[in-house]
């Protein structure tokens, strides 16, 4: 029999293998100062593409003054316990009303982290003789929920309505047999590619097929729709979207997260949901901060008014410029380009340390072996100054990339990986 960390000590898995190489400069950076368009890497001043902060909501003097002053008031701790035994506030629940209201659903409920609470809401929402139906490209946080579902679960492709369809026949027929309902996933926007969920083809299914709808809207919110309901508003079937989701990470530049649905279905899962029945109260700091941002997000229209006009610019310029950046519909705006992993870590190096240039990079096993994904998440914070360095860069990276520079650059590296 093995030792249980044989394994372990063998196989770091597909990204922990890399760690000597990549720790602490690929993976695992340091950003420092003030979250901002700006920032230190290892101590030199770079254009930040890959800080959520959609609406520039972080560094603002008005947030950091409620979150300093509710600090003060209340510490770290309060309210100490789960909700439903002794963290229950006041605030908590004007939250929760005027997220609701907000998103125009009947009622919300606090989550402590998207990731967690996801998980949650789809493990209450489901017996095992209910059937999940899927994206293929849907987020971890959604994977790991549907792992937790002891039924049956079927994948549809990534936005293919047809795909959909065909698996909701199979749910269908399955159902009938255990007796269970349906539930289908996905996301208002996803977030490696930046592309819509395709939710009103999704919505259209339910004239045929009876089931319920869960969005993760975590990029959508607060970005997309005449008020920043998100992906659903944007698309007209807010009122369609049965379970919506979504986290305070993103364009509240916060920590914490929501479900909203009908009230009958949030006083379930309020009872329900095991990662806030047995975990503690999200702290008081973060829910008077999330009160001040929710108010920005409702109050001023400028803010998503300049994040658009941002993302526009560098979405324009990299099309101009002949790059790919998909089918994007959204703020996320990813460039696909082609070379092996040591030529990725090349690039990104020139990008950091000679253009100060700071994005995220996306290679295998996360994408198909042979591609390079720059992701960059433009802010309402972003200059035009930002934005046309950045073009330019991006320009001479692509040269370097396609004439051998890098891949010359990182023989050493490619050998040691065996590439």
């Amino acid at each position: 029999m093995k030792d249980l960390f044989d394994r372990i000590i063998e196989n770091k898995g597909p990204l922990g293998k890399w760690a000597s190489q990549a720790e602490g400069y690929f993976v695992f950076p340091k950003l420092e100062g003030p979250i901002s368009n700006r920032m230190k890497f290892q101590g030199k001043e770079v254009i930040t593409w890959s800080i959520n902060d959609y609406l520039g909501l972080a560094n603002l003097p008005e947030i950091k003054k409620v979150d300093s002053e509710a600090a003060l008031e209340h510490g770290a701790a309060y309210p100490m316990g789960a909700r439903m035994m002794s963290g229950h506030t006041d605030y908590h629940e004007q939250l929760e009303r005027e997220l609701a209201k907000f998103v125009k659903k009947e009622a919300s409920y606090l989550l402590n982290f998207g990731y967690q609470g996801f998980m949650s809401v789809i493990d209450s929402l489901v017996t095992k003789a209910d059937i999940i139906v899927y994206d293929v490209d849907a987020h971890a946080c959604i994977i790991d929920g549907v792992r937790l579902h002891m039924g049956k679960r079927f994948t549809f492709k990534h936005n293919d309505a047809e795909s959909l369809e065909k698996n909701l026949e199979r749910a269908t027929k399955l159902a009938e047999q255990t007796g269970g309902g349906i539930l289908v996933i996905s996301e208002g926007v996803f977030g490696m590619r930046g592309e819509q969920g395709i939710l009103k083809e999704i919505v259209a299914l339910k004239k045929k097929y009876k089931f319920r709808l869960l969005v993760d809207d975590a990029h959508g919110f607060g970005t997309l729709g005449k008020t920043g309901a998100g992906a659903g508003e944007e698309q007209g079937v807010q009122d369609d979207i049965d379970v919506y989701l979504a986290t305070f990470a993103k364009s509240m530049a916060g920590i914490g997260a929501f479900v909203a649905a009908d009230k009958e279905i949030i006083d379930y899962l309020k009872y329900n949901m095991r990662s806030q029945m047995f975990a503690k109260s999200l702290p008081m700091v973060f829910v008077k901060g999330a009160l001040k941002r929710l108010e920005m997000l409702r109050t001023k229209p400028g803010l998503k008014a300049k994040l658009w006009e941002n993302v526009n610019a560098l979405q324009n310029g990299l099309k101009e410029r002949g790059f790919d950046i998909g089918t994007t519909s959204s703020c996320v705006t990813p460039v696909y380009l082609s070379g092996s992993i040591p030529e990725a870590m090349a690039l990104v190096k020139d990008l950091r340390e000679n253009y100060g240039i700071f994005c995220s990079i996306v290679v295998y096993p996360v994408i198909p072996r042979g591609m390079i994904l720059l992701r960059l998440i433009p802010t309402a914070t972003h200059t035009m100054d930002d934005i046309n360095e950045t073009l330019d860069a991006f320009s001479a990276i692509r040269e370097r990339l396609h004439n051998g520079t890098y891949k010359r650059l990182s023989a050493a590296v490619a050998a040691a990986m065996g590439e």
